[in-house]
Formats: C-alpha cells, sequence, structure tokens
C-alpha cells in the first residue's frame, strides 16, 4: 500500500516562538518519540515484524535519538499498518501512552497554570511531535476547544489518527487536573464505527458526534480554567528551553545512509568502529550493510575515515593528545593515527 499523499497547506499556527527558520526545516518530519509509540502499537496490533522493518526511519538505532527526525511518510504508514489490521486501535495506542511517553512535549502541556494555559503555550511548539501538516488549533470562550485534522488521505487511517489524537488531549487533560475530565462534546468527521463502546468508555459521555466537519474534544470552561496540580512555571520554562534546543539542533533521517551514519556514530563513541557491530546494531549482515553502502556510492573504509577525520579535528581543536585521540577513534596505536593524519591532510 502506498502512503497517501500530503496536502500541499495547511493551516498552522506561528511558530515564531520555536526558532526561526525551524519550520521549513522539520515539516514533513516527526519526534522518534511519537514513532516509537506507533511501532509498538502496530506491534501489539498484530503487524507482522517484516512489514515494520520496511517502514524507513523504524531502527532502534534512529529512534534511541531524541534529536533524529522520521520522514512523516513513515509515520502515515505505520497508522496506515495499524488502522488495517486493528480498525479503531486510536484509542488503544493513548491508552498505551502515560504522561512522558512522547517526553518533552507532554511535560508543554500539562505544566501551564491551566489546561487552556498549558495548550496555549505549548502550541507553537508543536513541530516537537509532528510536522505543519498535523497541527491542532485552539477555540472558546470560556470552553476550550481543541481541534484536530490529520493529513492522512485515507479515511479508514484518519478515522484511527483522529481518535487517538483527541482521547490523547483527554488523557493529558485528566493528568493535568487530576480530575475524571468527561468532555462536554466530542465529533468526528468519519462514519460512526458499528461498535462505539471503546468510544463512550474512554470518552465517557455519549455525545459524540460523527460525519461532523472537524474532528474536535471541548472541555468546560470550570476544567479548562481550573488551576493544574501539576501546574510548575520553572518546568514549563525548562521545557520550553529544551525544546527550542532539540528544534533547532534536530536531524532529518532522509535515507538508509543517514541511518548508517547515527550507527557509525555510536560505535566510534564506543570506541569499537567496526562492520560488525555496525552491521548488528543495523540488523543485517555485513554483506548486506556493505552492498547498501555501495549502491549509495560509498564504502565502509571511505565513511569510517571521513567520520574519524572530522572526529580527530574535533577533538584535536578540544586539546587531547594524540594518544588520547587514537585510543578514543579505535586506532590501534599512535602511529596508525600519524599515518591516517598524512593521509588527510596531503
Amino acid at each position: 500500500m502506498n502512503s497517501p499523499e500530503l496536502p500541499d497547506s495547511v493551516p498552522y499556527v506561528d511558530d515564531s516562538a520555536a526558532g526561526p527558520g525551524i519550520g521549513s526545516r522539520l515539516d514533513g518530519t516527526v519526534s522518534t518519540h511519537l514513532v516509537r509509540l506507533l511501532v509498538q502499537a502496530a506491534r501489539e496490533a498484530g503487524v507482522a515484524e517484516a512489514q515494520l522493518t520496511r517502514v524507513p526511519g523504524t531502527d532502534d538505532v534512529v529512534l534511541r535519538g531524541e534529536l533524529n527526525r522520521i520522514p512523516m511518510s513513515s509515520l502515515v504508514r505505520l497508522w496506515e499498518l495499524i488502522a488495517h489490521t486493528r480498525p479503531g486501535a486510536g484509542v488503544a495506542v493513548a491508552a498505551a501512552a502515560p504522561l512522558g511517553t512522547l517526553n518533552t512535549w507532554d511535560y508543554l502541556v500539562t505544566s501551564g497554570a491551566t489546561l487552556t494555559d498549558s495548550l496555549h503555550r505549548a502550541q507553537p511548539y508543536h513541530r516537537l511531535v509532528t510536522g505543519a501538516a498535523e497541527s491542532f488549533d485552539l477555540s472558546g470562550d470560556g470552553d476550550l476547544t481543541i481541534g484536530y485534522r490529520t493529513s492522512a488521505g485515507d479515511p479508514a487511517v484518519a478515522a484511527v489518527v483522529n481518535e487517538y489524537v483527541l482521547a490523547y488531549y483527554l488523557r493529558r487533560g485528566r493528568e493535568a487536573t487530576g480530575r475524571p475530565l468527561v468532555p462536554t462534546r466530542v465529533s468526528f468527521g468519519h462514519s460512526a464505527p458499528p461498535d462505539r463502546s471503546a468510544l463512550l468508555a474512554v470518552f465517557g459521555t455519549a455525545s459524540i458526534e460523527f460525519d461532523a466537519e472537524s474532528d474536535s474534544i471541548t472541555f468546560h470552561a470550570d476544567d479548562a480554567n481550573a488551576p493544574l496540580h501539576r501546574s510548575d512555571p520553572m518546568l514549563a520554562d525548562l521545557m520550553r528551553s529544551h525544546a527550542d534546543l532539540v528544534l533547532a539542533s534536530a536531524r532529518t533521517i532522509a535515507d538508509p545512509l543517514d541511518t548508517f551514519h547515527i550507527a557509525l556514530e555510536a560505535a566510534l563513541d564506543a570506541a569499537d568502529p567496526t562492520l560488525p557491530r555496525v552491521a548488528k546494531s543495523l540488523a543485517m549482515s555485513q554483506r548486506t550493510l556493505q552492498r547498501h553502502l555501495a549502491e549509495h556510492g560509498t564504502t565502509w573504509r571511505d565513511e569510517l575515515d571521513m567520520l574519524r577525520h572530522e572526529r580527530a579535528k574535533l577533538l584535536l581543536a578540544q586539546g587531547l593528545t594524540r594518544t588520547a585521540i587514537a585510543h578514543r577513534l579505535g586506532f590501534t596505536d599512535d602511529r596508525a593515527l600519524r599515518k591516517a593524519f598524512h593521509r588527510w591532510t596531503r
């Protein structure tokens, strides 16, 4: 199944608080935290492991890094696999995501003075989780309505995504307020499923509208503006500062070679930059890895040499001795490092 195309233009809130130029660079990418959640959800839904391994950016070596950004197409593909294996799984994904699952984003939306305050302050940082095409909006005078519309084109996939998102915000609202919140209204753009019991149980209300103009959840003003028992202004400021750093430092994992570079850097950090180690971390044979590198016009030897060269220059600038650098970069001794420097600088 091909992933649905994203729309050319989707309204989005101003993201100037998240740093100049960051939005365009991160549009079309999503966080490793969200992808990790969906990979686990797909496994629990019964998606075959062989299907998951074909989704770019789902390697463990990539998902361990908070600064790595996965293509939006991979996120959509995971939702496709989940939706077509287990229809109605959206609320189950939210149920499997306790506070902290989405890292910084979770604390941004729960540490303000009120739920309304938290969400308004967090909104410009939504790219921490996903790209512009998956934004949310806030409205209401007193009451608080959270609106959302996924970019997924397949109606079955969109239904699962929107059910997850609204269930997510209800769960975070309950966690933040310490109240068993019940929304005054829930609306979905898709048609009602044959069995509504799971949705009724999660949202705690029969006031669920289907075939609506928008996907949204509304909280009563008393709940939206109640002081949060998790309110922590210092934590909120810290989370926003961390969010700025993450967004500014994030790197897109655009192709398999990016994944290889992450694995190679990790091996070098462990002073064990060997082909067997890197191949194992990527869950492939050494021969397969070498073939993949050749397909990208490079070799194991060239990639390791380039990375060592860059690291050596940095370490020298930091004042490390050649002996320390040789050990750090996995050379056998100083002499091997000197030969490498001669090759790099000639």
